[in-house]
């Protein structure tokens, strides 16, 4: 059974739910199905522990995140595999997940030394300074796709900063966070600062969201949901962290190494199946080389091994048969474009209990079809021809997305100068991070959100300046 674990304690919920493994489509065991009772006694239980956590040094609190680290490489294996479990996505993706999570904790055990407020040069007989404070209680509601980098990309700037934490992790991978916050208590993080509510998003993170007690909100998800979030968020003028849905385009001029941007785009696509909000999953080719960029990524997609998580393949399954059934229908539903391979679930009979969908390449679609304007959160690659700049630009920035863009040429004026005009929160320029390091600030434009989570940036996102004006 996994409970959720609040002020240092495992809580059971009166109700409970099947978490399903999508290797198999059976149960891996029940979850607690929290809601508002058990989020309000989160919410009481952080807020009791937050004066005194705020108080503490930053040295102090540096000590604790490198303690967590240390905890999470000393459990890497066992937490990879209730990752691989819990997601579907191969061992060893599982295994640097988990070590980038406690990269996080490391990061921000330092950044939070040297994060400084300003002196500010007003007049002789005025000293004005500014203080970076901590904003309160944070509630953090994350996806099911990345379950240990989101949590420790949360909540290791929150808790570094002074703050304390409320996590909602995703319905169908809660294991992880709960095995987190235990292991967090373990090594001496006082009980109350991280709190974990396992449940239904409807439900708990719902009345997350919503409850008064809450500082600050963080999200991870669809852009549904997230404008959901938004406006309790708005309800109450508490300030929200969206990191939302992606539509990302890889650009690829004639002067590029196709090679290496092959391995990349292929990479891109099919990390984690497809389900990266940063996938690259739009290839915008110009015409004088798409058939050779073509052949060079079919011929990887054709070597794409499948099979269970475990099993450590190429390409595990989908998170749910929910999720593989929403990638059909939009792969089989749009007429528009050549599917030159895959298209469909794989036919192997020894996959036929999970929720796998096989690598897809289809080329020619039409710009404005559902499946070159919606986020599939599969392994599904589209391709356009362009034959300038200009068309390149106008097909890069044709969504309501704007997350990551890749662009691949040699021509280093042409790189800067579109890495300035593509709608992008992140650009790479002849190489694909599919969201990049833990220094790196990570969030998007239009639909793709509104923050900035990682680097420095995210400890901005989760203090308040104070002005402080003495006079002399």
């Amino acid at each position: 059974m996994t409970e959720s674990f609040i002020d240092g304690t495992s809580v059971p919920s009166a109700q409970q739910y099947d978490n399903i493994d999508p290797a198999t489509g059976r149960s891996i065991g029940a979850v607690a199905r929290g809601g508002a009772d058990e989020i309000d006694r989160a919410v009481t239980a952080a807020r009791r522990v937050f004066g005194a956590w705020r108080k503490t040094a930053p040295a102090q609190r540096s000590d604790a995140l490198g303690a967590i680290a240390d905890v999470i490489d000393g459990h890497r294996e066992r937490l990879a595999l209730l990752e691989c479990e819990d997601t579907g996505k191969p061992l060893s993706q599982a295994r640097t997940d988990i070590a980038v999570a406690a990269r996080y904790f490391r990061f921000y055990a330092h950044a939070i030394d040297s994060y400084y407020g300003q002196t500010i040069p007003l007049t002789e007989d005025l000293h004005v300074y500014t203080r970076r404070e901590p904003l309160g209680v944070t509630g953090h509601i994350i996806a099911w796709n990345y379950p240990m980098q989101l949590l420790a990309r949360a909540v290791a700037p929150a808790i570094a900063a002074g703050n304390t934490v409320v996590l909602k992790p995703a319905d169908e991978t809660p294991r992880t966070a709960v095995e987190f916050a235990r292991l967090a208590v373990e090594v001496g993080l006082p009980a109350g600062i991280v709190n974990v509510v396992t449940g239904i998003g409807a439900e708990a993170g719902g009345a997350l969201a919503a409850h008064p007690g809450v500082d600050a909100i963080g999200f991870v998800g669809s852009t549904r949901v997230g404008s959901e979030i938004a406006h309790a968020a708005a309800d109450r003028v508490v300030p929200v962290v969206l990191e939302l849905g992606g539509k990302s385009p890889q650009i690829v001029f004639a002067d590029a190494d196709l090679p290496r941007a092959a391995d990349f785009i292929t990479r891109a696509i099919l990390q984690n199946a497809g389900q990266t909000c940063s996938a690259g999953s739009r290839l915008l080719v110009e015409t004088t080389v798409h058939d050779e960029l073509l052949e060079l990524v079919l011929d990887r997609f054709r070597q794409v091994s499948i099979g269970p998580g475990i099993a450590d393949r190429d390409l595990g399954p989908l998170i749910s048969r929910r999720q593989q059934q929403r990638v059909t229908d939009l792969v089989s539903g749009d007429a528009t474009g050549e599917i030159l391979c895959g298209g469909a679930p794989p036919q192997d009979q020894e996959l036929g209990d999970g929720a796998y969908f096989a690598p897809t390449v289809i080329d020619g679609v039409d710009p404005a079809s559902p499946i070159a304007q919606q986020e599939i959160f599969g392994p599904v690659l589209t391709v356009n021809r362009f034959h300038d700049e200009q068309e390149a630009l106008a097909l890069a920035n044709g969504t309501e997305y704007g997350l990551l863009a890749a662009l691949w040429t040699r021509d280093l004026s042409r790189a800067h100068r579109l890495a300035a005009d593509v709608v992008a929160g992140q650009v790479y320029v002849n190489t694909y991070g599919a969201g990049g390091g833990v220094e790196l600030p990570f969030g998007g434009f239009k639909k793709s959100g509104y923050g900035r989570e990682k680097g420095y940036e995210a400890l901005d996102a989760v203090t308040a300046t104070k002005t402080v004006v003495v006079a002399l």
